[in-house]
């Protein structure tokens, strides 16, 4: 782990033993230092010690890979505590904001004509084209388009063209 903070566990974190069985079969206890929740077919990812011997200019010392996994190999040890183990979550999605602004959407009854609705309008659930107070007012100004009385859009739009109108 880095030496900037950013990656250091957690006060009071321990890596806890846990079984990891390799692909011939047999199983080794390895650390498990870390658990991250990931999107995808795999929903977790556990980051294990696997323990290991490097050579150095006097010898063999023992050392640690440290590599991540998915749960497949890894069953935990009867009696051991994992959760000292860091747990990493992912965040809460939280859900989309509510639009803002104006849609402009086919008129329903008037063939060719168009209905400008304030963004959050029931009535716009279907789609529509996005527009900003602007747009949504040159959408109203174009042959065969109206306002939407059920929503604001009629009560805040037309008060504006009416003031425009002189005006070129």
């Amino acid at each position: 782990m880095g030496g900037n903070g950013k990656d250091q566990p957690p006060a009071g974190s321990q890596p806890a033993e846990i079984s990891l069985t390799l692909p011939d079969g047999q199983t080794v206890r390895v650390r498990l230092h870390e658990r991250r929740e990931t999107r995808g077919p795999h929903p977790w990812r556990y980051l294990i010690g696997v323990p290991s011997w490097v050579a150095t200019p006097t010898g063999v010392e023992a050392a640690e890979y440290r590599v991540w996994v998915t749960a497949d190999p890894l069953q935990p040890i009867e009696g051991v505590d994992l959760s000292s183990v860091p747990t990493h979550r992912l965040p809460v999605e939280l859900p989309p904001p509510p639009p803002s602004g104006w849609v402009v959407r086919p008129d329903p009854e008037r063939r060719g004509g168009t209905v400008v609705h304030d963004a959050g309008c029931r009535k716009t659930s279907g789609g529509g084209t996005e527009l900003d107070a602007m747009e949504a007012l040159d959408a109203l100004m174009r042959p065969g388009a109206r306002a939407c009385h059920d929503c604001d859009a009629a009560a805040a739009l037309k008060p504006a063209l009416e003031l425009g109108k002189g005006y070129a």
